[in-house]
């Protein structure tokens, strides 16, 4: 079995993973980077745009591993799955046969879907680009359709589903619940039933595909083509339709998970009886016998049960950590990440971590907190590489700045959505206040206030206060004297704090 020596390694071909590498290729020209990913396509970030001190937006496009070493000569892509990592011997074992043997390795193997249930043909989880076409493909043929999660891919999915039912199951008594407050979730409701804005310009976007030994490249509309990259954006471009002639049709269960799913044989042999889809059209709504034949059944903790074609689970990610945790003696956080400190090293002596599979082990800065999310992913890769170059050359440094307030910028239900700082009083405790503003279909604002300090803000709509907000969130000035002027809509707040 032929060995070979690196000095860096990066495991995952994912954002964290490739950004890392090629921060590392630009650091060290001389040596040579082993990027190894299972998967021939890999994530790169494009049209980055640095939008303020700590906000970012970028888009993730999947692209074939030889573009990267086509800009990075010395990165070497290795196109196989890690079969087992010795961290004594500083040696990864691949399973296409090939050992190699490092310097410093960074493990960026991302998260999988956690799973409702596993190897159920009729639940579904949604995390890479395979498994969006799979989604994808079943929709095309479906009328009703259970999605199970409150993330942000449920939320992407119920507003972008249309011709078909969704039954919308979900833990919380609110929509949303990892991002907003039951304001924000309110607000956001209305657009379920809205008619979605026509898309009037097609976004064009690179389209890659990798069958056999063809490398192919097509620039082609994005309303045609097929299997865009899973990324911030992943769902632009696809056609997310049922066979149904409806637009929204989408039924909320609050305060509910599954309890059961049957096949339909079992669900006759049990002679269990399903619910329509409510019919909220009438004052009331009522949900009476459904007469139709699922090829699934779903009964909820609150006793109902409902039918549909598939289930979508989308109940967040479970860390990518094995095979790296057998017989090392990484510390495992109880999110099943990787324990990393500062400097992101992990517990394991020159074996750094970044991205999903990550749990930031260190006391967070006073306004920011972890989220298993793109812009997290890409900061953790960048930063990881900082780290691994300060200590390949003998150097001290410091926590980088994204680190000091959390900061994420997105959409949902076509709104912008500008999350700051601890946006939804998280560990603030009792003795904080909030100041809102709304507009119905336009903006809704929330300002968290202690002490008369800002210390987060939910900014949903084009509201533009986002830069203002964030300079007054990380600079922590003594707001008490305007109180609930911030958030009046006759002051200009951008031009008063200047």
């Amino acid at each position: 079995m032929a060995t070979a020596r690196v000095r860096l390694m990066v495991a995952g071909g994912g954002v964290a993973g490739v950004t890392c590498a090629e921060q590392l290729a630009g650091q060290f020209p001389e040596y040579e980077i082993i990027l190894i990913t299972a998967s021939p396509l890999i994530k790169a970030v494009m049209n980055f745009k640095q939008i303020s001190k700590t906000l970012e937006e970028f888009e993730v496009e999947e692209r074939p591993t030889y573009m990267l070493k086509e800009r990075y000569p010395n990165i070497d892509v290795i196109h196989s799955a890690v079969q087992q990592l010795d961290a004594e011997l500083h040696t990864i074992y691949t399973e296409s046969g090939k050992e190699y043997i490092y310097d410093k390795l960074c493990i960026c193997t991302g998260g999988r879907p956690k799973m409702i249930v596993k190897d159920n043909p009729y639940v579904l989880g949604i995390r890479d680009t395979d498994s969006a076409k799979k989604f994808q493909s079943r929709l095309a043929k479906a009328k009703r359709v259970i999605i199970v999660g409150n993330g942000g891919i449920a939320l992407e999915l119920v507003y972008e589903i249309e011709g078909c039912g969704v039954i919308w199951a979900i833990k919380d008594k609110a929509i949303g619940n990892t991002f907003f407050d039951a304001g924000a979730s309110e607000f956001l409701i209305p657009q379920l039933k809205a008619d979605k804005p026509e898309v009037t310009t097609p976004c064009k976007r690179t389209k890659y595909t990798t069958e056999g030994a063809e490398r192919q490249k097509d620039n082609v509309a994005e309303s045609e083509a097929l299997g865009s990259a899973l990324g911030p954006d992943w769902h632009e471009g696809m056609k997310l339709k049922g066979i149904q002639q409806i637009s929204h049709r989408i039924h909320v269960e609050y305060e509910c998970e599954i309890a059961n799913i049957w096949l339909q044989e079992e669900f006759v042999s049990l002679q269990k009886v399903a619910l329509a889809f409510p019919d909220h059209a009438a004052e009331e709504s009522k949900t009476g016998i459904d007469e139709e034949s699922w090829p699934v059944y779903v009964q909820l903790t609150n006793g109902k049960i409902y039918g549909s074609d598939f289930i979508v689970s989308a109940t967040g990610v479970i860390p990518n950590v094995e095979p790296f945790v057998t017989n090392n003696p990484f510390d495992v956080a109880e999110d099943g990440g990787l324990n990393v400190d500062e400097q992101m090293h992990t517990s394991v002596p020159d074996v750094f971590a970044a991205g999903d599979v990550c749990t930031v082990a260190w006391e967070p800065r006073a306004l920011w907190h972890q989220m298993r999310l793109w812009t997290q992913a890409r900061q953790m890769g960048y930063y990881a590489a900082k780290c691994i170059a300060a200590e390949v050359s003998g150097e001290s440094i410091e926590l980088d700045f994204c680190f000091e307030s959390f900061a994420h910028v997105t959409k949902f239900f076509n709104y912008k959505v500008v999350l700051l700082g601890k946006y939804n009083a998280q560990g603030l405790g009792t003795d904080h206040e909030l100041l809102l503003r709304c507009t119905r279909g336009q903006e809704y604002l929330k300002l968290v206030m202690q002490n008369g300090r800002m210390k987060g803000a939910v900014l949903i709509g084009e509201t533009n206060l986002e830069e203002t907000f964030e300079n007054l969130i990380l600079n922590q000035m003594d707001l008490s004297a305007y109180g609930e002027n911030l958030l009046d809509p006759r002051i200009d707040i951008e031009d008063y704090f200047d």
